[in-house]
């Protein structure tokens, strides 16, 4: 995942700062899905997913995509993705679709690679709201619209991905797509930054000069209350 050019140049404008790392302007973001390690055992694994098991065949194609005790093999990969996201799987829609905006095993292809990250994103896959987002904020495939890519990031920070947290922490900062709010920009940045996310520690020193004493104790206090979504199957997934 890389962070918007556009809107770290706001935040360096915001603070005076002069020089932030720049993002490619079309890659895929890196899955925050896993490989398995190791795999448990390929011959039980494939014999599962052949037997039409989805989240069997969601892991094949990540041994595949990944080279995990196999050569890498995209199109194999793609293969098994596209056999669990026939089913509706969510893992593997967000793993189709990160290949196909990536056009590695299949045809490059962004609206598609939108459609299979919306289906998944809908079943609340983290991947799939974080590269969603992604599209959403470069215009890629979809419409352009900062308010959908705050949406799907924000919903990808509270199911715990660290690299969403610190873009959401940095809209609510600037109020792009997103109301400006400190609290909120603290409480984001902080928890991006408890997962090594450095940038989000330089933000936060800045960001805590300018906040009140009862901004910062609430804002903590989220900190402290936070659970990620994938830890709490109550909390609330995309309609």
């Amino acid at each position: 995942m890389f962070v918007a050019a556009g809107l770290m140049g706001g935040v360096a404008a915001y603070f005076g700062f002069q020089q932030w790392p720049d993002r490619l302007a079309s890659p895929p973001a890196p899955s925050t899905l896993k490989p398995p390690k190791p795999p448990v055992n390929l011959e039980t694994l494939k014999s599962q997913a052949e037997s039409g098991d989805p989240a069997a065949q969601t892991t094949l194609g990540w041994i595949y995509e990944k080279g995990t005790g196999v050569r890498p093999d995209p199109t194999a990969a793609a293969k098994w993705f596209q056999k669990a996201a026939d089913q509706n799987n969510p893992d593997g829609l967000a793993a189709l679709g990160e290949l196909t905006q990536a056009g590695v095993g299949v045809p490059l292809n962004l609206t598609e690679a939108a459609r299979l990250y919306r289906l998944a994103a809908e079943q609340g896959s983290v991947a799939g709201q974080y590269d969603l987002a992604y599209l959403y904020e470069q215009g890629s495939g979809v419409i352009r619209s900062e308010a959908d890519a705050a949406k799907w990031y924000q919903l990808a920070a509270e199911g715990g991905d660290p690299l969403a947290q610190f873009d959401i922490g940095q809209r609510y900062l600037l109020g792009v797509g997103v109301p400006t709010n400190r609290v909120q920009a603290f409480k984001w940045l902080k928890l991006a930054a408890i997962q090594g996310q450095t940038d989000a520690g330089s933000l936060l020193q800045k960001l805590k000069s300018q906040m009140t004493s009862e901004e910062s104790v609430h804002a903590n206090q989220f900190v402290t209350e936070f659970i990620p979504r994938a830890a709490n199957p109550t909390a609330r997934k995309s309609n």
